[in-house]
């Protein structure tokens, strides 16, 4: 029988917390495909230069392994940063103020905030726009929201790959794609959804193409879904060897590409306890 659906992505907090992110090898893994890419975007460097928040709070919700964190502090010297984050052990590894806390129930003082961080996070929740809902609680009327995440589109060139091996290994014409993360909070609703708690919003569009002349950046890419490896629907490491298979022969031919598309969303003026609009 074909495939056609995505494997479903787990966002249970035990699954999060003692193995997707108990340490940052696998976060870091996804990280580092993109030095790979052109063009090369510097996500801490965009997101300082197009806010205008010298002193206050940042909150960095979902801080992982501290990238955007230790550049706030560098470059913002006078503000206050605070890294949250659900996962103790990624904390463990970071300097400065930080708290384990839930993207949904912040520890936060209403109207508190200057600025919220939410990069590549928001979709693992099972409720994003009740983190959205409580970034605009936190956050002063004049305070702004960052949050990234990628398109459906993005990186397709790896559903291709693991959706050819996938059928080999099953024997079937069609195998499942991959786990993909931000399907749950993509790039193409993500404005609209932020608009219910946000009076302004933009959004910055980052394009490119990641182009690999070996095998294992990728590979270390795929293995860090292996958390979600139940919800494959093949056989995980069988699946993944007849991948590297398959990368191996396709890099004889010459460098993979591989297009990406994420998006960078800015949202100022937060609707606090005001009617949102209708979706």
């Amino acid at each position: 029988m074909p495939h056609t659906d995505r494997p479903h992505a787990s966002t249970d907090r035990t699954l999060l917390t003692h193995h997707a992110y108990r340490h940052a090898q696998p976060l870091t893994a996804r990280q580092r495909l993109y030095d790979f890419q052109r063009p090369r975007y510097d996500l801490p460097g965009l997101v300082l230069r197009h806010l205008d928040h010298p002193h206050g709070t940042w909150a960095d919700v979902g801080c992982g392994t501290g990238l955007y964190l230790d550049r706030i502090r560098s470059e913002r010297p006078q503000a206050h940063v605070l890294g949250l984050d659900l996962s103790a052990s990624l904390l463990a590894a970071l300097e400065g103020a930080r708290v384990c806390a839930d993207a949904a129930l912040l520890p936060l003082r209403t109207g508190s905030v200057d600025v919220v961080l939410a990069m590549h996070m928001l979709y693992h929740l099972n409720d994003p726009d009740r983190a959205l809902a409580e970034a605009a609680r936190v956050l002063k009327p004049v305070g702004s929201l960052v949050v990234s995440t990628n398109s459906r589109h993005d990186k397709q060139e790896l559903d291709e790959l693991w959706a050819r091996a996938a059928a080999r290994v099953l024997g079937e014409e069609q195998g499942p794609r991959r786990v993909k993360l931000s399907a749950r909070f993509a790039a193409e609703d993500a404005a609209r959804t932020i608009g219910r708690h946000f009076e302004q919003v933009s959004v910055i569009d980052l394009d490119g193409v990641i182009e690999v002349d070996s095998p294992e950046p990728v590979l270390a890419h795929y293995a860090s879904y292996r958390a979600w490896s139940h919800e494959t629907g093949v056989p995980f490491e069988q699946t993944l060897n007849r991948v590297e298979d398959d990368l191996r022969v396709r890099l004889e031919e010459g460098p993979l590409a591989i297009t990406t598309r994420q998006a960078l969303i800015f949202a100022h003026r937060p609707r606090h306890d005001r009617e949102a609009p209708a979706p």
